[in-house]
């Protein structure tokens, strides 16, 4: 009832794309089955995709498989690809079900939702990383005119807090340290590391909560940080002043790094 109301609603508001979600679950339900039978019969829809998790293993293979005989499928969207399982369902999904992999999630955000490459995901399989994907990723997400502004400040040798914190904005919408390890060819294991360790999002948000409770004049100048301001950014961030101490560090080598390269372009 509700499928058919949703249907006669998108077509009066004239609405090019109507999405209808069905209850989800995690093994064969006859009676849920039934549901998603008789609502395909009634919405008669142009595309039918299987949303199934990667880390399910086998129980998202045999879905796959029940789906394909009761529903036409045109297709599977496959989640948590980011995860321990890396894809390698989705060479056995694509082999018992017949049916294409349309899409594959690597995260919880809207743009963690990526088109299926096959030779990708055999490169993330393989542990040979994704370069292309991370490529394209970064093309998304990194702003022109902030990388162009942060590449006169390195030919300079200038590179502060604030320009750190802006690093770190990029690496999370390019889906943190996993999600970057993840493309890097040889990489993919360390990628399990920060995931075991929970070293991803959370180092990322504190990082930037760090960042966040210095003033202007202690993002510019960093040295300025003695051990009665530590402690008041350790106090305003919800961290402690170790964490400042690594954050610190973690800046004073990349501002190094950065200024070397900058000495090569230069010379």
């Amino acid at each position: 009832d509700i499928a058919t109301r949703a249907v006669k609603a998108a077509t009066l508001g004239g609405y090019d794309v109507l999405l209808l979600d069905t209850a989800g679950r995690t093994h064969i339900d006859e009676e849920l089955m039934a549901e998603v039978a008789a609502i395909e019969k009634i919405t008669k829809p142009h595309e039918t995709l299987l949303v199934a998790d990667a880390l399910t293993g086998q129980d998202a293979v045999n879905l796959a498989k029940n789906f394909g005989e009761r529903l036409a499928l045109t297709g599977i969207v496959l989640t948590r690809v980011d995860g321990d399982a890396r894809g390698g369902a989705a060479l056995s999904m694509r082999a018992v079900s017949g049916k294409p992999i349309k899409l594959i999630g690597v995260g919880e955000k809207l743009d963690a939702l990526e088109d299926f490459h096959p030779d990708r995901i055999a490169g993330r399989i393989l542990g040979m990383g994704d370069v292309v994907g991370l490529v394209e990723k970064a093309m998304e997400t990194v702003e022109v005119d902030k990388a162009e502004a942060l590449a006169k400040k390195l030919k300079k040798g200038a590179f502060d807090l604030n320009d750190l914190a802006e690093q770190l904005k990029q690496m999370q919408k390019m889906g943190g340290m996993g999600g970057v390890l993840a493309m890097l060819p040889g990489l993919g294991k360390m990628k399990k590391q920060l995931d075991a360790a929970n070293l991803d999002e959370s180092v990322l948000k504190r990082q930037q909560a760090i960042i966040g409770s210095m003033t202007k004049a202690e993002r510019k100048t960093p040295k300025l940080l003695n051990a009665s301001r530590k402690k008041r950014v350790a106090a305003g961030s919800g961290t402690s002043v170790q964490d400042i101490n690594k954050l610190v560090k973690m800046h004073r080598q990349m501002a190094d790094m950065m200024k070397a390269m900058g000495k090569k372009r230069g010379a």
